[in-house]
């Protein structure tokens, strides 16, 4: 764990250093992005400050032990650091466990239709119902970005946002493959059929945060289908970006003007390039971050949805909850707490491990 915050030590020096430069001064992204990452690590050093302390003055009451006229006093004061310097430990460690930088972001969400056709259409279409119910029980805004919908009836792809600090850090493991079981409507025999969808929740980011280039992208205009193009047929409001160093296409046009439905589009295609350089980062670690509750990829099977005996399990908790009904509807918190606190326990017993592999060594 010492190595840990002598890290975020070392980084907050660096960014302190970074705001006097004269360049840095007159970058305003710059400013901003390294305003925005200090404030974030300036209680925890502070913390981290009270804790070196601590240690250096129970060492120094340590080396009183023997000294015969201070040793009570030394042992009283001992005592009381010990236990301080414990309380500072742990804080410490909780807040270690709270320092993904996306936690406190929005999130733009993709649903996408996979195996099972106008089931798994359908389903797709549920889905973003609850979430959206979720948001609204949560008293935060959504907005559409995209929607394909089936022939057959549901949603072959939506795409929306949340916009809600921390969003991110209560959605983030929803990302992966959702399995549903039951009987279609269309099923005359009776016979469970299995459908799943695939989700992605993405952290939504700042311009300072992902550089494109204009260069780099192609972009194209078409008439709108959605419900907001309906009222300009004749203009090409909708709109389709590609990234083209890494092929990633973004198409918006639920909005009524060009302008916003680019604004979107650049939204969505910003947070997508941010995840592949995270991805990439992850690699390169060797592995995705410790205590992360699943991979958090879309080919993972993470929930199934038993509709026949009114069962939600999340496989990798092994949690179940038996309220099919209100879960669609958005009651899906005690869930989410439940994968949050499996996160938390993770990430806290890796830490432990590397402290005791430390120790070892």
């Amino acid at each position: 764990m010492l190595d840990k915050l002598a890290a975020i030590e070392e980084r907050y020096d660096q960014i302190e250093a970074q705001l006097q430069d004269p360049d840095v001064v007159q970058d305003p992204s710059a400013l901003q992005r390294l305003g925005k990452e200090r404030a974030s690590l300036e209680e925890i050093v502070g913390v981290i400050k009270e804790y070196r302390k601590c240690l250096e003055d129970l060492s120094d009451a340590e080396s009183l032990l023997s000294d015969e006229e201070m040793r009570d006093l030394a042992q009283a004061e001992i005592q009381h650091l010990k236990v301080r310097s414990e309380e500072l430990e742990h804080n410490l460690k909780l807040k270690l466990l709270a320092t993904d930088p996306n936690d406190d972001k929005s999130v733009i969400i993709e649903i996408r239709q996979a195996a099972g056709g106008q089931e798994a259409a359908l389903f797709a279409g549920e889905l973003f119902r609850m979430y959206t119910r979720y948001a609204e029980r949560r008293k935060w805004k959504y907005d559409l970005v995209e929607m394909e919908e089936s022939d057959l009836g549901g949603v072959s792809r939506v795409v929306f946002s949340i916009d809600a600090v921390g969003a991110y850090s209560q959605l983030k493991h929803e990302s992966g493959v959702h399995r549903v079981q039951r009987v279609p409507a269309t099923e005359s025999g009776g016979r469970i059929h299995t459908s799943t969808i695939t989700v992605a929740v993405l952290p939504a980011v700042e311009d300072v945060e992902v550089e494109i280039r204009s260069d780099d992208l192609e972009v194209s205009t078409f008439r709108s289908s959605s419900a907001g193009g309906q009222h300009m047929q004749k203009n090409e409001t909708a709109i389709r970006i590609v990234h083209k160093p890494t092929g990633i296409a973004v198409t918006c046009q639920d909005e009524r003007s060009q302008q916003q439905n680019r604004l979107k589009a650049m939204e969505v295609l910003r947070a997508k390039l941010y995840q592949l350089e995270q991805e990439r980062l992850d690699r390169e670690r060797g592995a995705l971050r410790k205590g992360q509750i699943g991979s958090g990829d879309r080919s993972e099977k993470i929930r199934t949805y038993n509709f026949p005996q009114q069962r939600i399990t999340d496989h990798r908790i092994g949690l179940s909850v038996h309220n099919t009904t209100e879960f669609m509807d958005g009651a899906i918190q005690e869930m989410i707490d439940a994968l949050n606190q499996a996160e938390q326990a993770a990430k806290l017993a890796a830490l432990d491990d590397s402290a005791v592999g430390a120790g070892r060594a």
